[in-house]
């Protein structure tokens, strides 16, 4: 018989494991590459309650990353980019749902709570970034910030290396697009716009709801719908082409807003769109799934059951050429949503590449010469 620790511990006057406060993940799934793995044991701390408490609000560390490489390469034909820079390597916004997560376990870590406490800081990207533009043999093409992290999380405002990345791409004409959920990307309007004129940088903002509630609940920590919807707005004005990325759809959660979602963004000054289904690989299925049953109980049920129909009866298949959009009628029926009112708002243009030709290799801020 399989005991559920949770019920018989509030049997026996064992409190339950805290929720943490303004946090994605309440559970730390344990690492699949590594054979011991940690059980929380609340027995023993039962009458703490000044210890629960603290574990309510647990801090976000941030750790030097000593990494000797800044731009990450990738050949699944699902992805638009070869390559994506990523400063940053955890993401303290929180998204229970994230499909990065499983990267902090081949740093040791969880997937859970790790991934958004404890994250890792590339102090040297900008640097980084050069020496690799740099390279005789680079062949100039796009680079995507980022691909596995959100390049404008918080602790930008403090350490500002996708801003010094942004200027290293500036400095030579590197065409960049990025990804965000935070309105922070305004604040390099300065490097933007420029770069936006000679068809050298693009934004999308990641948009998952327009109702504040949920999106505190789900993006903890991210800007709310409205900065994020202002953000597009500003960065439009100033010339700079956005386009808005209706990610996840959550099949029974989110997907009834699409048409909401795409009105608000073309009010923006969206040029296009594109949606992503929910990606749940590895434990990031136990996180969300944990997630679900605490902040909307009543929901959790339907929400399971309609994104295992949109993955033949799994939560998740990670095939390419079904991850993004899944299978089965609701599958097809958000892709055909999505596709009526994107078509419908204007939002549906293929935008333009970005331009490489005039790329130029950035001057080295060293006296050591290259030896290739």
């Amino acid at each position: 018989m399989t005991i559920d620790p949770i019920a018989w511990g509030a049997a026996v006057g064992i409190p339950e494991r805290p929720i943490h406060k303004a946090r994605g993940a309440s559970v730390q799934p344990p690492n699949r590459f590594l054979a011991v793995h940690q059980e929380d044991d609340w027995e023993h701390v039962a009458e703490d309650e000044e210890f629960f408490a603290s574990l309510e609000r647990p801090p976000t560390v941030y750790l030097p990353d000593s990494s000797q490489s800044i731009v990450a390469e990738n050949d699944s034909p699902d992805v638009p980019f070869r390559y994506s820079v990523n400063p940053y390597r955890g993401c303290a916004h929180g998204c229970s749902y994230c499909y990065a997560r499983p990267t902090h376990e081949y740093l040791g870590l969880s997937a859970g709570l790790d991934f958004e406490t404890k994250v890792m800081v590339k102090h040297r990207a900008p640097q980084l970034l050069r020496k690799w533009l740099a390279r005789p043999k680079y062949e100039p093409q796009s680079l995507a910030f980022s691909g596995v992290t959100d390049c404008y999380q918080p602790v930008e405002r403090k350490y500002r290396l996708t801003r010094g990345c942004l200027e290293v791409a500036a400095e030579c004409h590197q065409p960049i697009g990025i990804v965000t959920k935070n309105a922070l990307v305004t604040r390099d309007l300065d490097l933007l716009t420029p770069m936006a004129a000679i068809n050298t940088a693009r934004v999308a903002l990641s948009i998952t709801t327009l109702d504040n509630e949920l999106a505190r609940k789900m993006d903890p920590r991210t800007s709310t719908p409205a900065a994020r919807l202002r953000a597009m707005e500003k960065l439009s004005a100033a010339g700079v082409p956005t386009f808005a990325m209706v990610a996840p759809v959550i099949p029974g959660l989110n997907d009834a807003e699409i048409p909401a979602i795409l009105q608000a963004a073309r009010n923006a000054g969206a040029e296009s769109a594109a949606y992503v289904l929910l990606r749940l690989p590895y434990a990031v299925v136990e996180v969300f799934y944990d997630w679900l049953d605490r902040h909307v109980p009543d929901q959790a049920a339907r929400v399971r059951a309609r994104i295992q129909d949109t993955r033949g009866g799994k939560s998740y298949d990670g095939r390419y050429g079904h991850r993004m959009r899944g299978t089965g009628i609701i599958a097809e029926q958000i892709g055909e949503t999505f596709r009526v009112f994107a078509r419908k708002f204007e939002l549906d243009n293929k935008l333009e590449p970005l331009d490489t030709s005039k790329f130029q290799a950035p001057q080295m801020h060293s006296d050591q010469m290259r030896l290739f």
